[in-house]
């Protein structure tokens, strides 16, 4: 099954960086532990090593490619005898804001961004007392 590379964070803060080289090339073997790119961040250039093992099936983000986001797919790693997919089969990895993931009222589904708020503030069981249009904000209180 192919194994998708990704752009990896050289740091906590790094959001993207540049491809500058690669340290292989399709169809090579690789180990774990083997160098296989070079990123350069606004800081510093460095060897990014293999986590896995196997062929090199594809390369998705060719050298020298500058703002390459952190974890999007670079290349495809498959079994060796296994041929890369055609194009970008691996789907990127695309990762959830906890907005999205939050459950959406089902009294709010499909209704103007303005009249949702009002209908989960309605159904929240907010204070009569407020006045309209107040906004409720939740509150961790430790």
């Amino acid at each position: 099954m192919p194994t998708p590379i990704l752009m990896p964070a050289l740091s906590p803060t790094m959001e993207e960086g540049t491809l500058a080289k690669w340290k292989v090339k399709e169809g090579d073997k690789i180990s774990s532990g083997d160098v296989i790119a070079e990123i350069e961040t606004d800081k510093a250039t460095m060897e990014v090593e293999a986590v896995d093992e196997g062929v090199l099936g594809k390369i998705l983000v060719p050298a020298g490619t500058e703002n390459v986001k952190v974890n999007t797919e670079i290349a495809i790693l498959v079994n060796d005898g296994e041929s890369a997919p055609n194009g970008k089969a691996v789907k990127s990895a695309s990762f959830e804001t906890p907005a999205s993931r939050a459950p959406q009222d089902e009294g709010a589904k499909g209704l103007h961004p303005e009249e949702a708020r009002r209908a989960v503030t309605k159904d929240a069981g907010a204070d009569p007392s407020l006045p309209e249009g107040a906004l409720m904000v939740p509150t961790t209180i430790r």
